[in-house]
């Protein structure tokens, strides 16, 4: 199938490009002497992570239980689910289990831990529960000095659970955009995370899994002395939020949504696509950082960047290109109606959840689809 077939809005994935992001992290991680485990949240695609773990990674991390039950149906055993556990998901997990996935939950309260002690108890189930901790006060996880940390720790161990480690994620680090910043942060995220994990053993309590990362702090570490593994998502097809932070240029931004031009309003500089929230997403992530593409940047059908358009406005079936700074009165003729373009997403998790399947584009210009997951 070639791209021109294509029915639009349509998700489109630059196989080259994909391809040299997973290689650009894998090297990285692999120079640094850790272990890999992609968040695959990011695409929810077998094909994907199937070029993931051709590269060298090794299991995943999923944010839903759903993701986890379709990931292991398709032939992934080793999968962390990286969000606190609650009680009246244990029966989901435990049914994974069962069928012989190899699945890591998680905890950051004794009220959660507690639960997953009494569930296995009278399940007669050795969950493996990896401790989650707060290295920057961005959303969740237990403060590594705590004694709650030690709290939980024993609680785990001595209601029969496999204490597996520590996990966390600097999920701040989205909000810097120095090379300064983040390694500062990349270290802090480091450092904390495994003083966490020599206080556990340090009060006689296992913990071999040290499990770190983001896409911004996976790329900029400069050592991961004590650290076993890095998760990372967004890395595989980038996108403007992580353009502005400053780990990828826009041209390895692997992510777009091919739009047809359907009408303009010329007075206003404005020209009409298909292409509205429904097919973007309402994030507008860039909306805080030093550049703001609105929607979306424009590129052209070929993937060429046009650095001076924008989506400006999106309704739920109609997007708004306009150019910015000023308003270009010559749109139509720049953009007559049929004229098929790209729009480059701020986040690319959210715009891929818009869309039920990929279509992979080659350099030849051919499609393949790649379906997506989806559910919880």
């Amino acid at each position: 199938m070639g791209m021109e077939t294509l029915n639009t809005p349509a998700a489109l994935i630059d196989v080259g490009r994909l391809r040299k992001n997973i290689e650009r992290m894998q090297s990285q991680l692999d120079r640094l002497g850790v272990k890999f485990r992609p968040h695959v949240k990011t695409t929810k695609c077998k094909k994907v992570v199937e070029e993931q773990i051709a590269a060298g990674a090794q299991g995943i991390t999923v944010s839903t239980l759903k993701e986890a039950e379709q990931f292991f149906d398709a032939g992934i055993r080793d999968i962390v689910y990286a969000v606190g556990m609650v009680a009246t998901k244990l029966p989901q997990a435990l049914a994974l289990r069962r069928k012989g996935c190899d699945l890591k939950i998680v905890a950051d309260s004794l009220e959660a831990a507690k639960a997953i002690v009494d569930f296995g108890q009278k399940q007669g189930e050795r969950f493996e529960v990896w401790i989650e901790v707060d290295v920057d006060g961005h959303r969740s996880g237990v403060q590594v000095e705590d004694e709650l940390l030690i709290d939980i720790g024993r609680t785990l161990v001595n209601g029969g659970v496999t204490l597996g480690g520590v996990l966390a994620h600097a999920g701040s680090s989205y909000e810097y955009d120095t090379r300064e910043a983040l390694v500062k942060i990349a270290e802090q995220e480091r450092s904390l995370t495994v003083r966490a994990a020599e206080r556990l053993r340090a009060a006689d309590l296992p913990c071999p899994v040290v499990s770190i990362g983001s896409t911004p702090t996976a790329l900029s570490a400069e050592h991961l002395e004590g650290v076993t593994e890095v998760r990372a998502g967004v890395y595989v097809l980038f996108d403007l939020v992580m353009h502005n932070v400053g780990v990828c240029e826009i041209s390895d931004i692997a992510l777009s949504v091919l739009t047809t031009v359907i009408g303009h309003q010329e007075d206003k500089g404005w020209a009409i696509i298909d292409a509205g929230w429904m097919a973007m997403s309402r994030d507008r992530g860039t909306q805080r950082q030093a550049r703001d593409f609105g929607y979306g940047l424009v590129s052209s059908e070929n993937g060429e960047a046009l650095a001076d358009y924008v989506v400006s406005g999106a309704n739920q079936e109609h997007g708004i290109v306009s150019r910015v700074g000023s308003v270009d009165t010559n749109i139509a003729k720049k953009f007559p109606i049929g004229t098929r373009l790209r729009i480059v997403p701020n986040h690319a998790c959210a715009t891929g959840a818009q869309h039920p399947d990929y279509h992979a584009v080659s350099g030849d210009g051919s499609a393949e689809t790649w379906p997506r997951f989806y559910g919880w």
